[in-house]
């Protein structure tokens, strides 16, 4: 029996890395709201509106536990500002002997035949 007043317990999910609009809805089957880490700047909807926004950084952690719709910070940048999680690495380039498959025909069929129509 659940106590009047008294919310459950809920795990932080990991929303970092996540498009603003899947991590709001992350957030919510988790049973927490997301939120401006200014608490006296606009709601965190009205700086993810509107276009695409990541989210990069996220208070408290992934795996706490908050009680039932608590808040979760989290700091968003828009889409093109994101920064990558880790660096990219140069690919290096093909070997100058390697084998490379191109298409080759085996055999020619002229359809235009009068013995294939039949």
């Amino acid at each position: 029996m659940v106590e009047r007043g008294i919310r459950p317990i809920v795990t932080v999910p990991d929303v970092v890395g996540s498009p603003f609009h899947v991590g709001r809805d992350v957030a919510a089957e988790a049973g927490v709201a997301l939120a401006n880490p200014d608490p006296d700047g606009p709601a965190i909807g009205e700086l993810a509106w509107p276009g695409l926004f990541y989210i990069v950084w996220q208070h408290p952690a992934p795996g706490t536990q908050l009680r039932e719709w608590d808040s979760v910070a989290v700091r968003i940048v828009k889409h093109g500002d994101a920064p990558d999680r880790e660096p990219a690495d140069p690919l290096d380039a093909p070997p100058a002997d390697s084998a490379h498959a191109q298409a080759e025909r085996e055999q020619y069929r002229d359809l235009t035949e009068d013995d294939l129509r039949n």
